[in-house]
């Protein structure tokens, strides 16, 4: 007969505890800061975004061993989102592309986008969320976020078209360049989606 301490016991070695989620941050620091900063567009939020993240993730790991990775990356989301408040941000495009121009330009393309822009962007077609998942952190709407999206992929397209023009003359996309080209190809059909 199998007692509740052996099944409680068994349950809770499946669970991320906070020192599976410290090797996360310590192994993916690098990805886990890009993430932070994409989505703040400034080092010092992007730091603070980071360490509330790992914070986060080790407070509340009710979570099973194999999704920790991606709890961190939803917890670094999250973060970002209540630091900035994306969907009542300013809606001009940001001129931290000025600020990082010796940064790479998909990098810089992305970080120039307005707040809600760059969040939409990241977190749906970087991160890959849902639509849905993406309306429900965001507060905002479906059509909200593919709009935001559409708006994203076209600027982010203009800006790879001015950086293709400045640096190549064979007339070839740098390969970081060609998928978001390809995607901004596609936001006339994506406009049409209910």
């Amino acid at each position: 007969m199998v007692s509740a301490e052996k099944i409680v016991e068994q349950n809770s070695a499946n669970h991320a505890v906070a020192g599976d989620f410290c090797r996360i941050f310590e192994q993916d620091a690098d990805r886990l800061y890009l993430l932070s900063w994409l989505l703040t567009a400034d080092h010092s939020k992007a730091e603070r975004c980071f360490a509330g993240g790992l914070e986060d993730s080790a407070k509340n790991s009710r979570v099973f061993k194999e999704w920790a990775a991606s709890w961190a990356r939803r917890m670094v989301v999250q973060n970002a989102i209540r630091m900035l408040r994306p969907q009542s941000a300013d809606s001009r495009p940001s001129n931290r592309a000025a600020d990082h121009a010796t940064e790479r330009p998909e990098i810089s393309a992305v970080l120039a986008l307005p707040p809600f822009e760059r969040f939409v962007f990241v977190m749906s077609v970087l991160e890959r969320y849902s639509d849905q998942d993406c309306a429900l952190l965001l507060d905002c709407t479906r059509r909200e976020v593919m709009a935001a999206r559409a708006r994203a992929l076209q600027r982010i397209g203009s800006a790879a078209e001015a950086y293709r023009k400045a640096t190549r003359s064979d007339g070839r996309l740098p390969r970081q360049l060609t998928a978001l080209t390809m995607q901004v190809e596609a936001v006339p059909l994506l406009a049409t989606l209910p």
